[in-house]
């Protein structure tokens, strides 16, 4: 059977995440240390104990279900005794999880991969003032429809389809008076429903840039190595390995769209019947089922999760 690994993004978050790990696995508690020392915060507090709205803050949550995400393959890796390339055919993230898929991949170290996802969360959320920009989930709609709302909605203002997620699911970003606009035509044409996201910026379009810039800039001064199993990008949907190549494309994927349905489309073509998503949720879990059926997947977050997925290999 081929599996592939994939990591949730932003949104994944809850106060408590990681912390029966942590207290069962040493190995689990090292990943949380180190990342609290790469930070210089006692980011593990925040996640096991924290206020809800301090962990929500973008800054906060990138690293935060990066940790989580990292504590579960660093788990599965020593109590199943294996390395990752002899588990899996591809890694793959959403958004921020594409940082996580990197580390558990051996392409960023830990530390690297926490103190870039606190810069891109800080860089994210300074690129436009808070109130000007949102996003929302269109229910029921495909890409091609959700680019025509976009499309329609704009008017002069920054409106785009952000996350092609799942069939019948697809989120619009950009400026707030431009995605208000997108949801009243959305409901004129009759969709489902149209859902505003509890977000604090624009993610994933082009008022992102001055993110994408800083992200450049600090990429640059980071040691990308070769990943030992191929990453599916986000802004592609198609496998990479070349550490030149990847450095690129995380700078485009802080404006570009996140390519989740084809992401999974292509690991399926590649013949990966298995997703193992590693971190808090079961979101990747969910979209699995909608976008292929005979895709399975198995979320792994807790002691207990784990174990029962070992004694299946």
């Amino acid at each position: 059977m081929k599996r592939a690994f994939v990591f949730p993004g932003q949104g994944s978050q809850s106060v408590g995440m990681g912390r029966e790990l942590s207290l069962a696995f040493s190995e689990a508690r090292e990943v949380f240390e180190e990342v609290d020392s790469a930070l210089s915060q006692h980011l593990s507090s925040l996640i096991f104990e924290g206020d809800p709205e301090q962990l929500k803050l973008t800054e906060n949550a990138q690293p935060a279900i990066m940790a989580v995400s990292m504590a579960v393959v660093r788990v599965l890796a020593k109590q199943g005794n294996f390395k990752l390339p002899d588990a899996a055919a591809f890694v793959a993230g959403h958004s921020l999880g594409e940082y996580s898929a990197l580390c558990a991949a051996g392409s960023l170290t830990l530390s690297d991969t926490a103190l870039l996802l606190k810069k891109r969360g800080m860089a994210m959320q300074e690129a436009v003032p808070v109130g000007v920009g949102t996003m929302a989930a269109l229910i029921g709609a495909d890409v091609q429809i959700a680019l025509e709302i976009a499309a329609a909605a704009a008017q002069g203002d920054v409106c785009a389809a952000a996350n092609d997620n799942a069939p019948g699911q697809v989120v619009i970003s950009g400026h707030a008076a431009a995605v208000d606009r997108a949801i009243a035509i959305a409901s004129e044409r009759g969709l489902r429903r149209c859902i505003k996201l509890p977000v604090s910026a624009p993610f994933h379009c082009s008022l992102m840039q001055p993110a994408a810039e800083v992200m450049r800039r600090t990429l640059a001064e980071i040691n990308i190595g070769k990943p030992c199993v191929p990453v599916v990008a986000n802004v592609t949907a198609e496998a990479v390995s070349d550490a030149a190549t990847i450095r690129e494309l995380l700078v485009r994927q802080v404006t570009g769209a996140v390519r989740w349905r084809e992401s999974v489309l292509y690991m399926k073509q590649q013949g990966v019947s298995q997703l193992i998503e590693c971190g808090n949720g079961s979101a990747l879990a969910g979209m699995a089922k909608r976008i292929d059926k005979e895709v399975a997947a198995v979320s792994l977050s807790t002691p207990q999760g784990i174990e029962t997925f070992l004694k299946g290999l």
